[in-house]
């Protein structure tokens, strides 16, 4: 149990059956009547934000969600494998629930499994990954216009804006969050 006088970004509650993280907090004292605490939540299970007004000082449940460091096997199918690095236990998880991250995934990388009590709410990726460029298309010689960019492919197939410079087959570093080129691989 915590008190709405407590809230934390980032912190996970049970409300109504569902679980969500707490994104945002207000704690509101009107001239009149009592003190409120105005939250914006995420459904872990469905992803929706959830705008909720709780009164201060109400005790919510606090759900204990675990994190597990695990590596991206391989893909077969619909199903994704992962494999626990300190128990060797292999779960699969269906492609369309990890639609999003599938375009960060690369075989071989290390990443959390978010789960409560057994049932897996889904995956937390590094903030950047490494892609590498299978596909782009050719920048015009001597364009020095800043900021200049192009599409390319990258071999998960995600498709995004990178700067004229990048070659097919150079390796990139991509924000996970806003999934914009950062940098050129080192």
């Amino acid at each position: 149990m915590v008190s709405t006088n407590d809230f934390k970004t980032g912190l996970t509650i049970e409300v109504d059956g569902n679980l969500f993280q707490v994104i945002e907090f207000q704690h509101v004292k009107p001239g009149k009547g009592g003190a409120f605490v105005r939250s914006k939540l995420r459904n872990l299970r469905s992803g929706a934000i959830l705008d909720k007004t709780f009164n201060a000082g109400v005790n919510v449940n606090t759900a204990m969600i675990e994190k597990n460091a695990m590596q991206y096997l391989y893909q077969s199918g619909d199903v994704n494998v992962f494999m626990n690095m300190d128990t060797y236990e292999q779960i699969e998880l269906p492609s369309d629930r990890i639609q999003q991250e599938l375009q960060f995934l690369t075989e071989g990388m290390t990443i959390n499994i978010i789960s409560y009590e057994h049932e897996i709410l889904g995956l937390e990726l590094p903030d950047k990954v490494t892609l590498e460029v299978v596909e782009t298309a050719g920048g015009a010689r001597g364009n020095t216009a800043s900021n200049a960019t192009k599409e390319a492919i990258t071999n998960t197939g995600y498709k995004l804006l990178v700067p004229l410079f990048i070659e097919t087959g150079e390796k990139i570093v991509v924000s996970t969050a806003t999934g914009k080129y950062d940098t050129r691989a080192k």
